[in-house]
């Protein structure tokens, strides 16, 4: 076994208890998790190669039941409006202090995972439980209100490794690590502090991966002697093969499970990267792909609908606009958008919705209000039409185009995350959005898939790979940053290469510290 040397202020984390466990979720799991990564690649690979992607028949007595989950914790039972950011001391103090109900702390596409960002990370959630975190920048003061958000923390997916902490020379499973530690020094502290342990779980591709997590929450809660059910997860439906297994996936985690979150950009990413050799799955620029079209709004509505029937909470999706000051008219056009977004989720059934900045916390908590009042959900509101598997593949947009601008835009914002992220930082603000890894990853995925199939934008130029690396080239020329180069690298990697990398934060991670 060995482990870095933990960063200055977060000795307390790497303690030889906390490794010791983090070690022994290693052995009892490790080899389950790699069984359904490679499940993973051979559904990847079938679907490819002619099988079909529609609710599974050998689940179906699970669908058809009636079960409920667990009864919601009394601190989750408000979810109106969510705040999400990474680990930082700073970020997290005002997400925490932001007025939202509950702030989702992101150790996965919000936090560039370097060693002491995870970390440092992981002593600030603790510090935030206790009520404790504090920052002095020379500057100004960051303490903690009274009042503050409920804390749910998102450990990395599945797919991750931590490099910095092997075990026989194999990395260890980041999300054992991140939730390992979390549970091991903050369970108890949350139920101290009136709370629980509580989770977003993230990149899950079927229920087996949710009963993985079900069966680590039951054995770390015996371990470490936290009272069962008191983990509680909520789980993003980020992936086409979820999509196909709500159902399945709350019934695995049905004691622990407190609700299903439609994470719209990392669906999006999953549907072209399921679909992308496949010419009928060609979608427009980015910014056409809206929660109406007709595959995003099945989805949303299936969320709720199965949300609902087994009495789990539903949470919408992310506004990752973030205010320009310095441009009020940007700024009025934008929250008008946004409110229009969070009336249409609210109107749909939805519990809460995601907001990326403090100030659109006020904007999603009226459109909620307005719909819902005083009750803290809308688990007797019922979406009456039968949604079918095909109804979630249905990808036509009326008057959908690709466009130069839209290419420009997936190289630009692409290439300046990967730059962002190399440097340390995973949630990056760039031109009025809060961009993470989920929406980089849509960048490059659509240019590889508009390569692919030699699509030709709305002036009918076709799409070349010739044509693709003279924009990268004057696109770059309008970035001063000091990761360009190997930022650049990498996007033209994930982007450009015959292969499709499954993550670009795989290739990414070799970059850092």
């Amino acid at each position: 076994m060995h482990v870095e040397h933990a960063p200055a202020g977060a000795e307390h984390i790497l303690t030889p208890e906390a490794v010791a466990f983090v070690v022994e979720l290693h052995h009892r799991f490790e080899g389950r998790r790699q069984e359904l990564l490679d499940h993973r690649r051979e559904r990847a690979t079938a679907l490819r190669y002619g099988a079909s992607l529609g609710f599974l028949p050998e689940t179906a007595a699970v669908r058809r039941q009636e079960w409920t989950v667990a009864p919601v914790p009394s601190d989750l039972r408000h979810r109106r409006v969510e705040i999400t950011g990474p680990v930082d001391a700073k970020m997290m103090i005002n997400a925490l202090n932001s007025g939202a109900n509950v702030f989702m702390a992101d150790l996965e596409d919000a936090t560039s995972p370097t060693w002491t960002n995870v970390v440092t990370g992981q002593a600030n959630l603790i510090d935030a439980q206790r009520g404790t975190l504090a920052l002095d920048t020379g500057e100004k003061e960051y303490r903690l209100d009274d009042e503050r958000a409920t804390l749910v923390v998102r450990p990395r997916g599945w797919h991750l490794p931590e490099k910095h902490f092997t075990v026989d020379g194999d990395a260890v499973s980041a999300s054992l690590f991140d939730a390992g530690l979390y549970l091991f020094h903050g369970g108890r502290v949350a139920i101290e502090q009136g709370s629980g342990p509580y989770f977003y779980l993230p990149k899950l591709e079927s229920h087996l991966e949710a009963r993985l997590w079900n069966d680590v929450f039951v054995f770390a809660q015996h371990r470490l002697g936290i009272p069962y059910g008191t983990v509680r997860a909520t789980v993003l439906i980020e992936t086409i093969w979820a999509a196909h297994e709500m159902d399945e996936i709350l019934f695995e985690l049905r004691d622990h499970a407190s609700g299903l979150n439609a994470g719209r950009w990392d669906y999006i990413f999953s549907v072209i990267k399921a679909f992308r050799h496949d010419p009928a799955f060609v979608l427009p620029d980015r910014a056409q792909v809206g929660m109406t079209v007709p595959f995003m709004r099945a989805y949303t509505d299936l969320l709720v609908q199965t949300c609902h029937r087994r009495r789990a909470y539903a949470i919408g999706g992310m506004a990752a606009f973030i205010p320009n000051r310095r441009n009020p008219r940007v700024t009025a056009e934008a929250l008008e958008k946004v409110a229009a977004d969070k009336r249409r989720e609210a109107q749909q059934g939805c519990e809460g919705t995601w907001v990326a900045h403090p100030d659109l916390v006020d904007v999603a908590r009226r459109e909620f209000d307005q719909v819902m009042g005083d009750a803290p959900d809308q688990l007797d509101r019922t979406i009456e039409y039968a949604i079918e598997a095909q109804d979630l593949t249905d990808v036509a947009i009326d008057g959908g185009t690709i466009t130069e601008q839209g290419l420009r835009t997936n190289i630009s914002v692409g290439i300046r995350y990967v730059a962002a992220w190399l440097g340390g930082q995973g949630a990056a603000a760039i031109d009025d959005l809060m961009e993470d890894a989920a929406t980089a990853e849509i960048s490059r995925s659509q240019i590889w898939q508009w390569l692919r199939h030699a699509v030709t934008t709305d002036r009918g130029r076709t799409v070349t790979e010739e044509w693709v690396r003279e924009l990268i080239e004057d696109e770059c020329s309008r970035i001063e940053d000091p990761h360009l180069t190997s930022a650049r690298k990498i996007f033209e990697e994930v982007a450009l290469g015959d292969e499709f990398p499954e993550f670009l934060t795989l290739p990414a991670y070799e970059l850092i510290d």
